[in-house]
């Protein structure tokens, strides 16, 4: 059984700390697009321009592990079908009847799936100090949540669009210790690159068959211009860069309580586009989230 190691820096730290950011932006732009841009299509047009984008910077690298590609493609077809393809295409679908918030919630329970995954097929130790900084940091998701009232929960329901995210929420988990154990040994760029092909690839067929079954058309303006750029740049590229290097410096498991700022930088990012002000509960989330990972990352 197998011990997973921390060595959480303050490098390390705000460097796990923008996926969740971009993710944020991810979940608010998705919603945003709801009967603008179909779903399918934009997880499509997302890693089609993402692909675009990267390839010049990687051609080299892509030439010069040709070989290597190629003698790795199950590993590589394996983490594009899972990272790539299913993840974001759930949570694109999940967004068109879940609000961002109940997302970005089903979003930070990842920690648990991970360190029961982990621990059921992985062969990874699991300490108790984990368990109670997921549960710190859950926590805080939902005092941010219930805007610092938890009367407010008994409201709360869940919508056809959150079970679609719980899927998408074992695609990520499985992910990530694919990344983690079987990670193949190719350059990032190469590597990068060759999962967004694949998942785009597999995205394909389903987005043309969103289009056949007659998908409300893509309103083509500035905006929904911006947001594709956004999209495939922010929570594409950089994340699954910034996510790939946290995962080789602290493992598997520390990085996915970072996750859990996600609806933290949500509820942010929502209240500046709606020109509301941060309120003290979002205080109160982030540092009972921050306290969870600190928790977690003690040896």
């Amino acid at each position: 059984m197998t011990v997973e190691r921390y060595a959480l820096d303050a490098r390390t730290a705000l460097l796990l700390t923008l996926p969740p950011l971009f993710w944020a932006g991810n979940a608010v732009v998705g919603r945003a697009l709801v009967g603008v841009f179909p779903p399918l299509a934009l997880s499509f047009g997302r890693w089609l321009l993402a692909l675009v984008i990267l390839v010049p910077f990687v051609w080299r690298g892509l030439h010069a592990q040709r070989a290597a590609l190629l003698r790795q493609w199950q590993p590589i077809a394996l983490l594009g079908f899972t990272g790539v393809a299913c993840y974001n295409t759930f949570q694109y679908l999940a967004l068109q009847t879940s609000p961002a918030t109940n997302v970005t919630l089903i979003a930070a329970s990842t920690p648990a799936f991970v360190l029961i995954a982990g621990r059921l097929f992985f062969g990874a130790a699991v300490r108790a100090a984990q368990w109670a900084g997921a549960a710190v940091s859950l926590a805080g998701v939902v005092w941010v949540l219930a805007a610092g009232d938890l009367a407010r929960l008994a409201a709360f329901a869940f919508a056809p669009g959150d079970l679609i995210m719980l899927a998408a929420n074992a695609s990520w988990t499985t992910y990530t210790w694919l990344l983690r154990k079987h990670r193949p040994d190719l350059p990032l760029g190469p590597f990068l690159a060759a999962q967004i092909a694949v998942g785009a690839a597999a995205i394909a067929p389903f987005a043309a068959l969103e289009g056949a079954l007659g998908a409300a058309r893509i309103a083509c303006n500035a905006g929904t211009i911006a947001a594709l750029a956004y999209v495939a740049i922010l929570p594409s590229i950089v994340s699954f860069y910034v996510w790939d290097r946290g995962v080789a410096r602290v493992g598997a498991l520390l990085p996915v309580y970072f996750a859990n700022l996600t609806p933290v930088f949500a509820a942010v990012l929502s209240g500046w586009l709606l020109g509301e002000a941060p309120q003290p509960f979002h205080i109160v989330g982030l540092t009972l989230i921050l306290g969870g990972i600190q928790l977690a990352s003690k040896r």
